[in-house]
């Protein structure tokens, strides 16, 4: 991992976004941002799941009006998300939202620009600026458009990542002459390479905060490998400050999706147990993905601290795999052998698996609050246990240390 990029800082309501701060986890509601009730139904799932921020959308007066009713609802910063028309970031400024994004593509007019830059400064409000691929090419100017395209047929990404730059520094530049610097930037592509690489210009010609995002990433199915890909990628090279990852469903797997990038990369502590597997193969005699499914839903219901918790469906590679889990379980035919912490706790039924491992779970839980034991001790070194026979009687191959 490289170390974050040293940038500014701006405070969204309460939350601070670059500088030292954590990466900054948001995502945007779906459901019309006038039907009060559903909006602030849906910001408040969104900040169970784990959102830092939610943006909104607002292009009618409807949605603004809609703020003053939904703000003192919601329990994180909400971004007002203004595309065509300035008098939208005007009303949501008055109506107290803690951030705004425009897009410079369509709104260009340094008049209305300005007016939004001083209200925001007046308000000590941070501005996103984002760009996107499906706006940059000019709309209104033929002659510019016919140019920008042709430069694009030329070379896409290359041209591309080009006009982003150009065009950011350009709207920029308005921001600077009236001496504003609560600025975030994003340029999005659903190409997960174009993020990458313009992401990665931006972080060398700026010093601003980074919203990283691959936009119209698709369903989660394909979108979460595009999206994971690139912010992955960013991320580990210490560029970005806060994430949304976008799908084509429920944004709570946005949510849920952004939080274990996170976490995987250390930038996020968990707050959740968490749960390894392994993968299928020949020497498994359980029904290991209803196994784990179902421990899945047991931990969903649980209050329980961010243990480490292991599923393994043989005793084979299972105790190296799962070495330094808190809890894990060898799953064989007919019966598992659990341990806790490298101890073993008990051997169980099959049938009596999942009420045993989450039994266990919340044991040591208890002796975690009581402050008898410690999370992802790094000293846990589970032993192989004896291997549990196969269906014939047979037992699997026994894998003597090195030198013996």
């Amino acid at each position: 991992m490289t170390p974050r990029r040293p940038t500014r800082q701006v405070f969204v309501g309460a939350v601070p976004l670059g500088g030292e701060a954590p990466v900054v986890l948001q995502t945007m509601t779906a459901g019309y941002t006038h039907d009060v009730d559903a909006c602030i139904a849906e910001v408040q799932k969104l900040a169970r799941a784990g959102a830092d921020i939610v943006r909104v959308a607002v292009p009618e007066k409807a949605d603004t009006e809609a703020l003053k009713h939904i703000l003192p609802a919601s329990p994180v910063p909400i971004v007002a998300d203004v595309h065509f028309h300035f008098q939208r970031a005007l009303e949501a400024i008055e109506a107290g939202v803690h951030k705004i994004r425009l897009n410079p593509g369509n709104i260009q007019d340094r008049k209305q620009v300005l007016r939004v830059i001083a209200a925001c400064k007046e308000r000590r409000i941070p501005i996103r600026v984002g760009v996107n691929e499906g706006g940059i090419v000019e709309r209104r100017d033929k002659d510019t458009r016919a140019e920008e395209k042709a430069t694009l047929t030329q070379d896409y990404a290359g041209g591309l990542i080009r006009l982003m730059i150009e065009k950011t520094e350009e709207y920029l530049r308005i921001f600077d002459e009236a001496d504003y610097h609560d600025i975030v930037i994003s340029a999005k592509s659903i190409n997960p390479r174009i993020v990458i690489d313009a992401y990665t210009a931006l972080s060398q010609r700026f010093d601003f905060p980074l919203h990283l995002g691959v936009t119209h990433a698709g369903p989660p199915e394909t979108g979460r490998i595009r999206s994971i890909t690139a912010l992955g990628t960013l991320l580990a090279n210490g560029i970005g400050d806060t994430i949304r990852i976008s799908y084509a469903a429920d944004p709570v797997y946005e949510v849920e999706d952004g939080k274990e990038l996170l976490c995987c990369l250390g930038l996020r502590s968990r707050t959740e147990p968490e749960l390894i597997a392994c993968p299928a193969c020949g020497r498994i005699e359980v029904d290991l993905y209803k196994l784990v499914t179902d421990v899945r839903h047991k931990l969903a219901e649980e209050k329980l601290p961010p243990l480490k918790l292991a599923v393994m469906g043989c005793v084979v590679n299972g105790p190296g795999e799962c070495e330094g889990a808190d809890v894990a379980i060898f799953a064989g035919r007919g019966k598992g052998i659990i341990y806790v912490q490298g101890e073993q706790k008990a051997i169980v039924t099959t049938d009596a698996m999942l009420d045993a491992l989450i039994r266990e779970c919340r044991d040591f839980a208890e002796k975690v609050a009581r402050g008898e034991a410690t999370l992802k001790n790094a000293s846990v070194d589970i032993k192989p246990p004896d291997p549990l026979p196969r269906g014939d009687g047979s037992v699997p191959l026994r894998v003597m240390p090195i030198g013996r």
